[in-house]
């Protein structure tokens, strides 16, 4: 990578680069309201790095984003990396208490927010001590400062700060299952070592292809999706500002024909599953889908693939790692793993001990990666124990097949031993969705009247399904295809599963409701 020993700006290789090989009028985004070419783009990163600076916001500091997907967003992200300030995108579902902790722990000086979601600020925002100025996407700037009257006459003409490569660009707060959300501090450097690893060797975007991405931008695997790989090679993206429901997903596949589409295994299974959109169609250009968030079970794969007749990337990513290090690819796919190694990843499977395990073992996942975080904010010890030397351990377990693949067992707090051996709540949970009768399910332990962990299940049922003699039908079922030990030995029919916004299931509180 070009600039690791001098200085370098993450804006000038993924925007100005465009610009400078002839792309300025091309489209780089559309919002389905408005649109920016490359050249838009960069006028507008340049009005917002002026902007920053005529706020008094200095190199460094941080600046808040509780922004829907519009164009909007990457012009405040990429116009704040260009001024050498931090930019630091937030779930756009987080509680108002949630959003006052990230916004004292960050110290951001200026909140960008969208005009829908500044209901859920509006209490807080006049006693934050460090945030001075808010700046708000819409038509109502609720008594703040307008975006768009900010930006109106501000000056286009702006020097990119010469930044490091090693010197933190953004953060991104990980939506850990407990607690309250840690911040992690990425590099100029990471976006292309993304772009230059997975988006290339993996995906193979080019510059013809258009992107829509379920997950959002303020994800870590949804700003890859759908800023740093499409621009690193001068594509365009399709964004989205409202909630992607099946219908939603449906009608922009259709109506803007996209080549890649980045989804999740929730929202793939809805979107085969969904009464109300069972005849639709997912466009006509797609040419691949990836998936991540959480292991994509084989029906589901094999589902969309028979149905649309395109393969679904399923891999394994982080907030820590910016995006995906183990995946499937084209030509070498096999749903129910989570694939291989993303060349210029390394991986490792160890123990307790940490011994590392042979094939077939379970072990806890470490990788070692050119896109890792810098490290936690104000976590000295969680940082510690996540970012050892060269490794970063991510908490998942996994196999790895004589064959060099891995798959998903569960994160680390999910596995329990049962009879000494050790049980994946994913695994039992994939044999499960395979029943007929079930859409959903999730598997925690729970002690039986000896003490002794036993798997219990949670599972949503399909519409209309026949429930006679569902409980021992569901346990037969596991028991022939995964081994008689992992059955549930208790089921719970659930109308819905407590999920995150990433759509990972929070077994936690299934546990605590559990135990």
């Amino acid at each position: 990578m070009s600039g690791t020993s001098g200085s370098y700006n993450a804006v000038t290789w993924l925007l100005d680069r465009n610009v400078d090989e002839g792309r300025g009028a091309k489209l780089a985004f559309t919002d389905t309201v408005s649109e920016l070419t490359y050249g838009d783009l960069q006028r507008q990163t340049r009005c917002v790095a002026n902007m920053l600076r005529r706020l008094g916001v200095r190199r460094e500091e941080r600046v808040a984003m509780i922004m829907l997907d519009t164009t909007d967003f990457p012009s405040v992200f990429l116009g704040a990396i260009r001024a050498g300030i931090v930019p630091v995108p937030l779930n756009t579902l987080l509680t108002t208490d949630q959003y006052a902790y990230v916004l004292a722990d960050s110290r951001a000086r200026v909140l960008f927010v969208s005009e829908a979601l500044y209901p859920v600020v509006k209490d807080i925002v006049g006693r934050m001590p460090d945030l001075e100025h808010v700046v708000v996407s819409g038509n109502d700037a609720f008594g703040h400062k307008k975006l768009s009257d900010e930006l109106a006459g501000e000056n286009e003409s702006f020097a990119t700060v010469p930044t490091h490569a090693e010197e933190p660009a953004f953060w991104l707060y990980s939506s850990g299952s407990t607690g309250m959300p840690k911040g992690v501090r990425h590099l100029h450097s990471n976006l292309q070592a993304t772009a230059e690893t997975y988006g290339e060797q993996v995906l193979g975007i080019k510059e013809s292809d258009v992107c829509l991405s379920a997950a959002k931008l303020f994800f870590a695997y949804g700003l890859g999706n759908a800023l740093t790989f499409p621009m690193s090679v001068g594509a365009s993206t399709v964004l989205n500002a409202e909630r992607p429901t099946p219908a939603r997903m449906y009608e922009l596949l259709n109506r803007y024909n996209p080549t890649i589409f980045y989804g999740a295994p929730t929202l793939f299974a809805s979107m085969l599953n969904d009464a109300a959109t069972k005849n639709e169609r997912a466009g006509t250009g797609l040419r691949v889908c990836t998936s991540a968030g959480e292991a994509l079970p084989e029906s589901v794969g094999n589902a969309w693939k028979a149905r649309f007749g395109v393969d679904i990337l399923d891999g394994v990513g982080s907030t820590e790692l910016l995006h995906i290090f183990l995946s499937n690819a084209p030509g070498d796919i096999k749903y129910g793993c989570s694939g291989r190694p993303v060349p210029g990843y390394k991986v490792r499977l160890v123990n307790e001990a940490g011994e590392e395990v042979p094939d077939g073992e379970v072990g806890e996942l470490l990788v070692e990666a050119p896109s890792a975080a810098e490290g936690y904010w104000n976590q000295r010890s969680k940082t510690r124990q996540t970012f050892q030397g060269h490794w970063t351990y991510t908490g998942d377990k996994y196999t790895r097949d004589a064959d060099g693949r891995y798959t998903f067992c569960g994160r680390a707090d999910d596995m329990f031993k049962v009879s000494g051996i050790w049980v994946s709540p994913f695994e039992v949970e994939s044999a499960l969705i395979t029943h007929p009768a079930v859409l959903q399910a999730a598997v925690v332990p729970e002690a039986d009247s000896e003490g002794l962990l036993k798997p219990k299940a949670f599972v949503v049922l399909r519409p209309d399904c026949n429930t006679d003699g569902l409980y021992e039908s569901l346990k037969e079922h596991v028991k022939q295809k995964i081994g008689p030990w992992k059955y549930p030995r208790w089921i719970d029919v659930v109308d819905s599963l407590p999920m995150t916004a990433t759509g990972k299931i929070q077994r936690f509180k299934l546990r605590d409701g559990a135990s």
